[in-house]
């Protein structure tokens, strides 16, 4: 059940999230896959196009690139071809990727987003010739030529040349000298997981620009991810000092703290300046996630403090502060005080946890519904009791029921994403995979860019179904949209397995248990550690995971299958 300020198996997530260094990062998503072409007005590629669209759209994406690629054969639109190209290499479908390509160059030669399509595939074929003088060239082009070549990197960060290709651009003497570029290098290059090459980088970022605290963070994440961790807080503690009183980077050195495991310094860094409800629910949050119950006891009393008329929010934050102390009667109290405003609803749905976890569940099943039935003008946080109640259900084996509340919820919410995610992973639980399959594509179908939906739907066809190729273009587009999601990393390593590439599959899983301490990626990396032949590595892994939760399914799974 949802914790009042977090789950703390998350947080780690959030931290990475957090570690926002400005606006040199680059966004990895493809810049190969252009929005679908305008409505041609030839029959037969008008028809081409609108198969190949549904058959994208509905995760067929093989038979989509060959639509494409037929539609690009017969149109002389650039457009097309581009779609196409895209489609192929988003897929994994290189050989008709290099097809769409040819076709593209014929019709757009000059295109600069054909030399980054030539690219992409040149790193998938390890052609580090190739792609290195593409690369290059995109950079000593100048303007935005170095976020172009970025992003070809970003968009293929499997590929073994791309490391090597990287490692080409810096020796080339020719990257920008500005303090975004580098930055947003060393950022791509450690996606790429080449721990040798990204030491390099950040070396040269520091020895740069040495006054910049924004250095200094990403190599505090670098020294850290080395096993320097005492290294790694200095790093951050010399960026505060550089900093003085900007805020902003303030906010960044908390989040680094939370990236490198210190959660209490990170509460510490942030409660340095003026505190507002923002900074207090941030300090709140790391504490939590230190489970620290005294310096949550000491930040409950300080708000307090400053609380003479609580409005919503801060009667809501108090009560989520009591919660997390184990203090009932005291949430209650502050929760029930939430008597208008947006924040009331919400307020309520707490109510419900904090009654169900005394043991009354009648009790918070009737405050849920009663919430159910009152307008309110928090209608997500009225949607959310839905959600809440059937998770509630669930957790007292009552699956059925929990099942029926959703079918409720959607009935008034129809298309709610949260209700509609929330029934979705527990009809994976039921077995019943293509329900789900379908109400994740609901999702999707709204929000094509819902990163937990796409990931969940990918994990979903590459754990329960033979469709490996269709989950993983989904798992790295989830990617694409956050880089450094130990979930999504776990996802592609685990698709990658099934895929026979356990190479790729162990270099993400090793980087998703680094990024997050969760019993499914130990289960995951433990497997493939074993399949590889270290046993002892995968007993050790195995032992972490079962500290974290003994009871996780697939870490019984494991247990069962090799009993180690």
């Amino acid at each position: 059940m949802t914790s009042p300020i977090g789950s703390p198996r998350r947080w780690r997530v959030i931290a990475v999230a957090l570690l926002a260094l400005g606006s040199a990062q680059i966004d990895a998503a493809p810049a190969p896959l252009p929005p679908a072409p305008a409505i041609a007005r030839d029959g037969q590629v008008l028809s081409d196009l609108l198969q190949g669209e549904f058959q994208w759209q509905s995760g067929a994406s093989r038979q989509a690139a060959l639509d494409y690629l037929q539609a690009a054969q017969d149109s002389s639109d650039p457009a097309v071809a581009q779609r196409a190209a895209g489609i192929a290499l988003t897929a994994h479908e290189d050989a008709l990727a290099e097809r769409a390509l040819t076709r593209w160059r014929q019709l757009d030669p000059a295109s600069p987003d054909l030399a980054n399509a030539v690219a992409v595939l040149a790193l998938r074929k390890g052609d580090r010739r190739g792609a290195s003088r593409l690369l290059q060239a995109m950079v000593a082009a100048g303007g935005n030529g170095w976020k172009r070549a970025l992003i070809v990197l970003a968009t293929a960060p499997d590929s073994p040349a791309s490391a090597q290709v990287a490692e080409d651009l810096r020796a080339s003497g020719h990257w920008p000298s500005q303090f975004d570029a580098w930055l947003a290098f060393g950022d791509v290059v450690r996606r790429l997981g080449d721990v040798e090459l990204a030491r390099r980088v950040v070396g040269d970022i520091v020895r740069r620009f040495p006054q910049q605290p924004r250095a200094w963070l990403l190599e505090s994440a670098r020294l850290d991810e080395s096993g320097e961790h005492a290294a790694a807080k200095q790093a951050i503690a010399h960026a505060l000092a550089l900093a003085g009183s900007d805020d902003k980077i303030r906010d960044q050195a908390a989040a680094a703290y939370g990236l490198i495991g210190e959660s209490k310094l990170a509460a510490a860094t942030l409660a340095q300046g003026p505190q507002n409800d923002d900074n207090y629910r941030s300090r709140a949050a790391w504490l939590a996630k230190a489970d620290d119950a005294p310096a949550l006891a000491a930040l409950y009393a300080e708000v307090k403090a400053h609380t003479i008329d609580a409005d919503p929010a801060r009667g809501l934050l108090l009560g989520q502060l009591a919660e997390y102390l184990k203090r009932p009667d005291e949430a209650l109290a502050w929760y029930r005080g939430v008597d208008d405003g947006a924040a009331r609803a919400e307020a309520r749905n707490r109510i419900a946890i904090v009654l169900e976890s005394r043991g009354d569940l009648d009790g918070a099943l009737k405050q849920l519904r009663d919430t159910q039935r009152d307008a309110t003008d928090n209608a997500q946080a009225q949607a959310d009791s839905y959600r809440i109640e059937a998770e509630l259900l669930v957790k007292h084996g009552r699956k059925a029921d929990g099942l029926a509340t959703y079918d409720r919820g959607l009935a008034f919410f129809d298309g709610d994403p949260g209700l509609l995610y929330g029934r979705a992973l527990l009809l994976v639980d039921l077995d019943r995979i293509a329900d789900a399959e379908a109400d994740l594509r609901a999702v999707i179908a709204a929000d094509p860019d819902n990163a937990e939906a796409l990931n969940a739907l990918g994990y979903t066809l590459a754990d329960r179904t033979d469709r490996y190729a269709e989950a993983q273009v989904l798992i790295e587009k989830a990617l694409r949209l956050q880089p450094d999601s130990p979930a999504f990393l776990d996802s592609l390593g685990w698709v990658q397995h099934r895929l026979g590439r356990d190479v790729e599959s162990l270099r993400n899983l090793r980087r998703a248990w680094a990024l997050l301490k969760d019993p499914e990626i130990a289960a995951h990396l433990g497997e493939l550690l074993w399949l590889r032949g270290d046993k002892d590595g995968a007993r050790a892994v195995w032992k972490e995971g079962m500290a974290l939760d003994k009871d996780n399914r697939a870490l019984q799974r494991m247990m069962q299958t090799y009993r180690p």
